[in-house]
């Protein structure tokens, strides 16, 4: 089969997770663990780096790779969901795994498929690892799917685990406290392998601290070795972070070409990461390090993180998702000048409009729309929370549709934020790349 064949069958033949939601998740790591044994345990035959976390941790992952790359690595990225294209889950070097690669991996193993029949998540979690064992990667940073302890990426033995942060978000899986989460995502923690956490959360620092000690694993939370105080903005629009406090490295400011402000946790976090490759030996200096932050972007192709499309009127969108990650956008929303805020939002089922309804700005206007998937949050269901804040909305059958009607209200001094699902800003991603 070709190409467009191969993708036709893994989307028909697989359960998907972003597209059907909880019957498409695999509560163990059987599949998985027989799937690497058929593929002849790939992942063995480089060396990984293991992120999981409740956001961030694809922001994360790409500032990995890319100052991975900058230190002269051959490196992998596993990461998801993709925004455009599938072959984004999967990349060497910031290039995306080839087409002619997934209609042979997909024709050559067939079979073995339709007998375990893996969900589509375990399924590309071992073409990734195939992938970069054929490609002779140094290092792949592999980004955990959902939760961690029974993710189909927990299979591998990594260099270091990084957990970002921990809020609520898929309870109906992971867990209804803080408590029990951190533990789903602690379960990454492996035998003799250190873990950087990447934010101190005082109410579930014992559950971190209990886990790495009953597995000898030496624990980093990044937030002290690391601090940030303040940033500006350079004349490229990178943001410059300057540190108050910076461990390992000679630093007073790194320019980061991922825009939002909200991934200074993140770059304290990747930063502790990098500290702890050094200690095992990985040579890391300090000129890939500002190189390789200096062009996420670029590097490794990542969408979506405050992404900034256009001025007059200013257009952002940027895949947050949950309670946790819209907070953080909506006090970079506060932080940004603008007349009027125009909001194209939409959600999938299982989050908490209730909540983030709670936090969303009373002045702004609200366009919203399904993403177009199954999981969707139903119109109606926003319309009756939207109705109860006393937002002032209109619907849409579409994403463009929302945008197009905000762009036409809005003036050149206004801001249109586009977001609310990673789902949402991929339809909108998708019909801006063909109206180009």
């Amino acid at each position: 089969m070709n190409y467009d064949e191969a993708l036709k069958y893994l989307y028909s033949a697989f359960p998907m997770y972003q597209r059907i939601g909880t019957d498409a998740y695999k509560a163990n790591l059987d599949n998985a663990n027989l799937l690497d044994e058929y593929f002849g345990f790939p992942h063995r035959r480089f060396k990984t780096i293991h992120v999981a976390g409740t956001n961030g941790k694809g922001s994360v992952s790409h500032m990995l790779a890319s100052t991975l790359q900058a230190a002269g690595y051959k490196t992998g990225l596993y990461t998801s969901p993709h925004l455009l294209d599938f072959r984004e889950r999967i990349r060497v070097d910031g290039m995306v795994i080839s087409e002619p690669y997934i209609a042979d991996f997909t024709t050559r193993h067939m079979a073995v498929f339709e007998k375990q029949k893996p969900s589509f998540f375990e399924m590309t979690v071992l073409m990734a690892f195939d992938y970069f064992a054929k490609e002779k990667v140094d290092i792949a940073v592999i980004e955990v799917g959902l939760g961690g302890r029974l993710d189909a990426t927990n299979i591998i033995v990594p260099e270091v685990s990084v957990i970002t942060n921990i809020s609520k978000d898929h309870t109906q899986l992971l867990g209804e406290t803080l408590g029990e989460i951190a533990r789903e995502k602690a379960g990454i923690i492996k035998n003799n392998v250190p873990v950087v956490i990447g934010e101190t959360q005082e109410e579930i620092q014992s559950v971190f601290d209990e886990i790495a000690n009953n597995t000898n694993s030496e624990i980093f939370y990044a937030d002290k070795y690391y601090s940030i105080d303040d940033y500006f903005r350079d004349e490229n629009g990178s943001i410059n972070f300057h540190f108050a406090k910076c461990h390992h490295w000679n630093l007073t400011a790194i320019p980061l070409d991922l825009k939002g402000i909200y991934q200074k946790k993140n770059l304290q976090t990747v930063l502790m990461t990098l500290t702890v490759l050094v200690q095992k030996g990985i040579e890391i200096d300090v000129n890939a390090i500002i190189q390789g932050l200096g062009s996420v972007v670029k590097s490794t192709g990542l969408q979506g993180r405050w992404q900034e499309i256009s001025d007059n009127p200013l257009v952002v969108c940027d895949t947050a998702h949950n309670f946790s990650g819209i907070e953080n956008i909506i006090d970079q929303i506060r932080n940004t000048p603008y007349c009027l805020l125009h909001m194209v939002l939409g959600f999938v089922a299982d989050k908490d409009i209730h909540s983030i309804a709670g936090i969303l700005p009373k002045s702004a206007r609200y366009y919203l729309s399904e993403p177009n998937i199954p999981r969707a949050k139903k119109i109606m269901e926003l319309k009756t929370v939207f109705e109860e804040f006393k937002l002032q909305y209109e619907t849409f059958s579409s994403v463009p549709e929302a945008y197009q009607a905000a762009k036409k209200q809005a003036t050149e001094s206004d801001f249109i934020y586009i977001g609310g699902s990673t789902f949402i800003v991929a339809d909108f991603l998708q019909w801006l790349n063909s109206h180009q």
